[in-house]
């Protein structure tokens, strides 16, 4: 597929990763006439109760079924960053990845990812590679309070560590320097927003509005959307993202994590090559959801209007706790509950989410 062509109705979409948001990216896709393929090691992935297809990966490794995975689709995307690198490298030899493999990787490398947002001049917190627990000392002697971070398969809060004190540097190195890490500065921010955009093959963008975050131990809790800041700050983060789309000559649905800082200042935090839980909102209150656009972008198809129709509120159904708001979430007027298939309700796992819709201020 060339960067002009269109995928055409009955087109495969292949899709690295069976979990919620290969699930409802599955359900864009046959919407606009697509069928989707998934790549995952579980044939009871929460993908597969709407996908057409399934590939069962049985290793990182696994050449075999990633040749007849990519044999068998027209186009590759992915729904994490965080996969083995084994496996990126087999992905990377096929050509017909959206976005390419090289975003992928570098989303799921805090080292890279960070260095590219220095790179193309897009500020983030001071951040420096970690090689022993001298180096979390002196950063913490010169910055003060920190983080330190796995470089890579770090999300929903895992492998993090904050500490405010040099004392704290053998501890924390023991306990998370036996791979790749990092320490960044934790900065005193207004506030957390997301840029949730899309960028054709063509280069053409579709940013949805700036939404603001919450998270509760590390994991998102709400998204908001109007955020509340002022249209230049807006203006500045979507910049940011855009930025960040076409440094990667990226194609898909991208979303940029962000600090807003006293007076305006915006400071990047994390790329996500793929939907994203902050995008959740869109699929109720825009008239074409983060998870279409996606589709539009990695089959060639024309970005749609990224317009919100109305205000609204995402919460996160998480563990057993978000198991049990269930019900009255789907008796309540004017919110829309999204259910992920899993079977099991562990602590801090995802389940599905509910908007709340309000009219647009």
């Amino acid at each position: 597929m060339t960067r002009a062509e269109a995928l055409p109705r009955g087109a495969v979409i292949g899709m690295v990763g069976g979990g919620q948001l290969g699930r409802m990216t599955s359900v864009a896709a046959a919407r606009l006439g697509y069928r989707m393929h998934v790549l995952s090691a579980d044939a009871d992935d929460p993908a597969m109760d709407v996908a057409w297809r399934h590939t069962r990966l049985a290793a990182a490794d696994d050449a075999a079924a990633v040749d007849a995975f990519a044999a068998a689709v027209d186009v590759i995307t992915f729904e994490t960053e965080n996969l083995d690198l084994r496996l990126l490298a087999l992905l990377e030899r096929q050509a017909h990845a959206r976005p390419s493999v090289a975003a992928v990787r570098l989303a799921g490398d805090r080292r890279l990812e960070k260095a590219f947002l220095n790179r193309i001049g897009v500020p983030t917190a001071p951040w420096v590679e970690v090689q022993g627990a001298d180096d979390i000392a002196r950063f913490v002697a010169a910055h003060g309070a920190a983080i330190v971070k796995t470089a890579r398969a770090g999300y929903d809060g895992k492998g993090q560590m904050r500490l405010r004190d040099a004392a704290d540097a053998q501890r924390v190195f023991a306990a998370l320097g036996g791979v790749p890490i990092i320490i960044e500065a934790m900065v005193p921010f207004l506030r957390e927003v997301s840029v949730v955009l899309a960028r054709g093959a063509d280069g053409a963008i579709a940013a949805f509005d700036v939404t603001e975050n919450v998270h509760r131990d590390g994991i998102l809790d709400t998204s908001t959307v109007p955020a509340a800041m002022d249209a230049a700050t807006a203006a500045r983060a979507i910049d940011a993202a855009t930025r960040v789309a076409a440094g990667l000559d990226y194609v898909g649905l991208m979303a940029l994590e962000m600090f807003v800082m006293e007076g305006g200042a915006v400071l990047a935090n994390e790329i996500a090559p793929r939907p994203h839980n902050s995008g959740h909102w869109t699929m109720d209150a825009c008239l074409a959801s983060q998870f279409e656009q996606h589709v539009r972008a990695i089959c060639g198809l024309p970005l749609a209007s990224p317009a919100r129709h109305a205000d609204a509120v995402m919460t996160n159904l998480i563990g057993p706790e978000g198991a049990a708001a269930w019900d009255g979430l789907v008796a309540t007027p004017g919110t829309v509950a999204h259910w992920y298939g899993k079977t099991q309700a562990r602590p801090g796992r995802k389940l599905g989410h509910a908007t709340a819709l309000r009219a647009k201020g």
